[in-house]
C-alpha cells in the first residue's frame, strides 16, 4: 500500500491534525487522549501516524542508562512492529482504533507492553492473530516504512525531543509542528479546548523555541 503521509488538508473539511505516537510512550498516550477530547469540540481530525522511541534513540545507546537501554531493546519493538504490520496490510483507518486498544491495555490497565496485550489488542479491534508474528521478527518486513513514517514526524521537530509529535496547517498554509504537549491527566470538554487552542497560538508565534515547568506527578512507568 502507499506511504501514509501528512497534508495540509481534509477531505472532511475539518482541520487535519497529524499525530505521531509509538505506543510504548505513556506521555504519547496521554497527550492522545487529549486530542481525542479536543476532537469532540473542535472542528479538527485526527491522523495517526507512527514512529519510534527505538529509532530515535539507535544513534544515542551508549549515551543512555542501562535500564533504559534494556528497555528499548526488550520492549520497544514488538509493539511498533506488529502496529506497523497492521497499518501496511489492513490500511490508515486501522491505527487510531488499535492504538487505543493497545494504549488501554499497556497504560490504563498496566499490562505493559507484553505478547498477551498485543494479542488481546488486535483480537478487539478485529484484526488476525498472525500480525502477532510481526513482534519477534528479525529482518523486519516493513522495517523502510516504519522509519519513513518515523523520519517524517521528527524531521519536523528536530532529534532532541520524542514522542508525541503533532502537526496542523497554520494560516499561511505551512504546517505548524511541536512535540507535546506534554499533560496528565488530559483534560477533557473545554479544558482540553483551552489547551488546544493555547498550543495553537504559541506554536505559531514566530521564534517561539520552548515552554516548560516542573512537575510533581505523571504516568507510571513501573508496568513497562
Amino acid at each position: 500500500m502507499p506511504e501514509q503521509t501528512a497534508q495540509t488538508s481534509s477531505g472532511s473539511g475539518k482541520t487535519p491534525v497529524d499525530f505521531w505516537f509509538d505506543p510504548l510512550c505513556p506521555w504519547a498516550w496521554m497527550t492522545s487522549r487529549w486530542v481525542l477530547e479536543v476532537e469532540k469540540v473542535r472542528d479538527i481530525e485526527v491522523r495517526w501516524h507512527i514512529m519510534s522511541l527505538a529509532v530515535l534513540n539507535e544513534p544515542k545507546l551508549d549515551e543512555l542508562p542501562e535500564e533504559y537501554r534494556e528497555l528499548l531493546a526488550t520492549k520497544a519493538w514488538k509493539p511498533i512492529r506488529v502496529v506497523t504490520a497492521a497499518w501496511q496490510l489492513h490500511g490508515d483507518d486501522i491505527l487510531g482504533p488499535l492504538y487505543t486498544a493497545l494504549g488501554t491495555r499497556i497504560h490504563n490497565q498496566g499490562e505493559g507492553p507484553t505478547l498477551e496485550a498485543i494479542a488481546a489488542a488486535l483480537d478487539e479491534v478485529g484484526l488476525p492473530a498472525s500480525l502477532l508474528d510481526y513482534a519477534d521478527q528479525e529482518n523486519f518486513e516493513f522495517d523502510a516504512q516504519l522509519r519513513a513514517s518515523h523520519k517524517e514526524g521528527i524531521d519536523k521537530v528536530g532529534q532532541d525531543v520524542g514522542t508525541p509529535v503533532i502537526a496542523v496547517p497554520g494560516a499561511d498554509g505551512e504546517q505548524i509542528a511541536f512535540f507535546g504537549p506534554v499533560v496528565t491527566p488530559a483534560p477533557k470538554g473545554e479544558a482540553a479546548a483551552r489547551l488546544w487552542d493555547g498550543t495553537l497560538l504559541v506554536a505559531s508565534t514566530p521564534g517561539f523555541y520552548e515552554i516548560k515547568r516542573s512537575r510533581t506527578a505523571g504516568p507510571d512507568f513501573s508496568n513497562l
